[in-house]
């Protein structure tokens, strides 16, 4: 796709008003367009960790170009970022996004929020939110955090957590992004009936962990049991394509999927691809 393709499509994409658009920017970043607004979830939109993060033993190189340049992104009503990782919290992505989109608010736990203001994104377009606390963005938009455990919970000492997903309530319909996240006691009742459920599954083990320092996420198998347990609507994996170091073959989580729930619905986003949530 080049460069251009996709921010067309994105704005004139017309929409019905219970219709939720779904783009997938590669790693976890998601674009999500609802009645007008854009949100975006863990846009990484460079390869700030290729060069700044490959070491001797541990070589980062993007397998795909991002879809959408950032600066292409001047249409941005609300960033939500998961924890402060450079693929999730890219500098360079998110300050130019700032500088396209003016309009644009950067929310998060506050551990995001200092990552925010050291990019220098001012601070009346941050918004700190509060575990477990419904914030209302937009009309019927509201945006929920909840605790993620990478691999572990990790309490930031003033009752919040330095790693968090999103449950987004968009006029009703439930969908949650996990960030990085490993199973936890709690989730599951917070996570409820969700009509989407987005889970990384490029798994952890103690090579990648206290070899590579590479912190790990959901096994494929745990996020099958996890939706078919919570009764989810649409299962879609994350975190498999973008690093070789750090990917998962999609067959794989399809072949485990299978055999432990063949009813459950699932889908595997290409870079870009669109997606309608009807």
């Amino acid at each position: 796709m080049k460069n251009g393709d996709l921010r067309s499509t994105i704005l004139e994409t017309e929409l019905l008003p219970q219709q939720t658009g779904m783009f997938y920017l590669g790693q976890v970043g998601f674009l999500f367009k609802f009645r007008g607004k854009y949100i975006l979830v863990d846009p990484y939109l460079t390869d700030y960790v290729d060069r700044n993060f490959s070491t001797e033993a541990v070589q980062w190189v993007r397998r795909y170009p991002a879809p959408i340049l950032p600066s292409e992104v001047d249409f941005a009503d609300l960033v939500l970022c998961t924890h402060p990782h450079a693929d999730h919290a890219d500098p360079e992505t998110l300050t130019a996004i700032a500088k396209a989109s003016e309009k644009a608010v950067f929310a998060g736990p506050a551990s995001v929020c200092a990552a925010y203001r050291s990019y220098g994104i001012p601070e009346e377009r941050i918004c700190c939110l509060t575990i477990d606390e419904e914030k209302e963005f937009f009309e019927d938009i509201c945006v929920t955090m909840i605790p993620a455990a990478h691999e572990e919970l990790h309490p930031d000492g003033n009752g919040g957590y330095e790693e968090t997903g999103y449950i987004l309530n968009l006029g009703g319909r439930r969908i949650f992004h996990s960030g990085d996240c490993c199973p936890y006691a709690g989730l599951e009742q917070r996570i409820m009936n969700c009509d989407v459920l987005m889970l990384p599954v490029n798994g952890r083990d103690y090579f990648r962990r206290y070899e590579k320092d590479i912190i790990g996420c959901f096994e494929p198998a745990e996020a099958a049991i996890l939706a078919s347990r919570t009764n989810a609507g649409l299962l879609v994996p994350m975190h498999i394509d973008l690093y070789d170091v750090n990917s998962l073959n999609p067959a794989v989580f399809v072949d485990i999927l299978q055999t432990v729930d063949r009813r459950q619905r699932f889908h595997i986003f290409m870079p870009g691809e669109m997606y309608i949530l009807p």
